[in-house]
């Protein structure tokens, strides 16, 4: 290399491609730490991290092992990437393995080795000077890639001895980032080597400002995706990242206020596991198990047929036909008045109907009924959930009008909890159904579905009472009621979790394959 910089003249800006601000990829200068953030109620430690943060961690990675090993900044970056960024391994191989192997892994010359191990030999090194006096005038030489006279201070290349001119590499590291998208792992511009191209080459070859953002992009973006204690905020247009401790199945919040599961990075979805949910979701963007009518918007009233489109989170239908008033339940299309007794079950699916089919065909469409059943409430409680989130909006207008009326601000809250909670028992309810699909029958089985059964009963009666039951001449007598409801609903969500979550500990659950 002909410049020994560091990172110094790196700037890093973040994986939003719209951003225009750069940010000083200054290792010395430098010193913001990143704030601590604790999710108090699940007792997992986590960092939210802004843009400038990610790159200080990075510098702060870097630095850490450059103490230790004493190499340059943008060779110990090369190292860390191709071990993930987990430096314990790192040091370990470093110390107790062949450093020459290490750094032929990583695509690096080893910057310990003398000068002399890294330029030809004295004979190779003659004879290539005597062909080029024999073709080149004096101070110039000839570039390899567009084969015109280069005055030799505007040749430059990497350790590896491969020299192209300036504008060559520039052209070779643009194509590179713009065009494959490459920022980790460009190798070097001669044929066959395999040598890669650090980050102060880059920077220093590279004057295009839409160049070096979309390098300073793809730099950031490897760091975090590689690094297996750091995850982006799946949420859109949120360029933060949540760093860890260590990994586990955990939720985690965003500044941005989206809640995910680190581990996985979805939706947080206890109490289903994350290896279940992902063949939950593979096995629902399998065409051959896709079916017109699970994204479907409307059904039809099963006494008069009338299509029905509902409009909001609550199942309890009425058909508005003046001649059919028909109330009935929109997931099951039962009728709607045995839902609330303590022995109806309509989210029980009933095996033994399943085990009454007989040969491969049957078999096969009670496997996709089985499947329906419990996608088809699956999708439900995400729609609903959708249309619980609307809820806020008119619960918000509902709350300022009674401050207006005959209420303080602190009197009318109870109506935005409510709405909290109806949201997290639709999510829990929802990834239950993930959870039943795949629990095998027992005991433990038949006490969740008992649980999940008590916890929906509740969360539609609280939908029905923020839909429609709450009017501004009863608010201040159904308070009381709603206040209840909403309680007991939070109580059997979290002994629906407990339970299930005892089950993993003492490893009831049984799985279907």
């Amino acid at each position: 290399m002909d410049s020994d910089e560091d990172m110094e003249t790196f700037e890093v800006d973040s994986g939003n491609e719209s951003s225009s601000d750069d940010i000083g990829f200054n290792i010395e200068d430098q010193n913001q730490n990143p704030k601590d953030r604790q999710n108090d109620i699940e007792e997992f430690v986590f960092n939210v991290l802004s843009t400038e943060e990610i790159v200080q961690h990075m510098i702060d990675c870097i630095k850490e092992v450059n103490i230790i090993v004493e190499i340059p900044a943008t060779t110990t970056r090369i190292l860390l990437n191709h071990f993930k960024w987990d430096k314990e391994k790192l040091m370990e191989r470093y110390y107790d393995g062949d450093q020459e192997q290490l750094f032929a892994e990583a695509r690096v010359i080893n910057p310990l080795a003398s000068r002399s191990s890294q330029q030809p030999s004295t004979s190779s090194s003659m004879s290539s000077k005597a062909k080029v006096s024999r073709r080149c005038p004096p101070n110039s030489e000839e570039c390899e890639i567009c084969f015109t006279l280069i005055p030799s201070n505007l040749m430059t290349g990497l350790e590896c001895n491969h020299r192209f001119c300036t504008q060559c590499w520039c052209e070779y590291l643009t194509t590179k980032i713009m065009a494959e998208g490459m920022g980790q792992t460009i190798a070097c511009a001669a044929h066959g080597c395999n040598i890669l191209v650090d980050d102060a080459t880059v920077m220093r070859l590279v004057r295009d400002p839409k160049v070096r953002l979309k390098y300073q992009h793809l730099i950031t973006n490897s760091f975090v995706e590689c690094n297996r204690l750091l995850r982006w905020c799946p949420s859109p247009d949120c360029n933060n990242a949540v760093k860890v401790q260590h990994v586990e199945a955990h939720p985690v919040t965003c500044k941005c206020g989206h809640r995910f599961c680190f581990a996985c990075g979805e939706n947080w979805h206890d109490p289903v596991r994350c290896s279940l949910l992902k063949r939950w979701i593979k096995k629902c963007d399998d065409d051959s198990e896709t079916s017109n009518w699970i994204a479907a918007n409307t059904k039809e009233c099963p006494k008069c047929n009338v299509t029905i489109e509902k409009d909001g989170g609550c199942n309890h239908m009425v058909c508005k036909n003046q001649s059919c008033k028909t109330e009935f339940c929109w997931v099951c299309l039962g009728s709607w008045e045995p839902h609330g007794s303590s022995w109806y079950s309509c989210n029980r699916f009933n095996e033994e109907e399943a085990k009454e089919a007989r040969g491969a065909q049957e078999r096969s469409r009670a496997a996709l009924q089985r499947y329906l059943f419990y996608c088809n409430r699956y999708m439900n409680h995400m729609q609903s959930l959708k249309f619980e989130n609307k809820l806020y909006a008119s619960v918000k207008e509902k709350m300022e009008e009674m401050q207006h009326h005959c209420m303080s601000w602190i009197e009318v809250q109870f109506l935005k909890k409510a709405v909290d909670i109806l949201c997290q028992c639709r999510q829990t309810l929802m990834y239950t159904y993930v959870f039943a699909y795949y629990l095998r029958k027992n005991n433990q089985s038949t006490i969740f579905e008992d649980n999940q059964r008590d916890l929906e009963a509740a969360t539609e009666k609280l939908s029905e009472y923020l839909e429609r039951d709450i009017t501004n001449e009863n608010l201040a007598n159904i308070k009381q009621q709603v206040q209840d409801k909403y309680r007991y609903c939070d109580l059997r969500r979290k002994k629906l979790l407990e339970h299930v979550h005892e089950g993993y500990e003492k490893e009831s659950w049984e799985y279907m394959d």
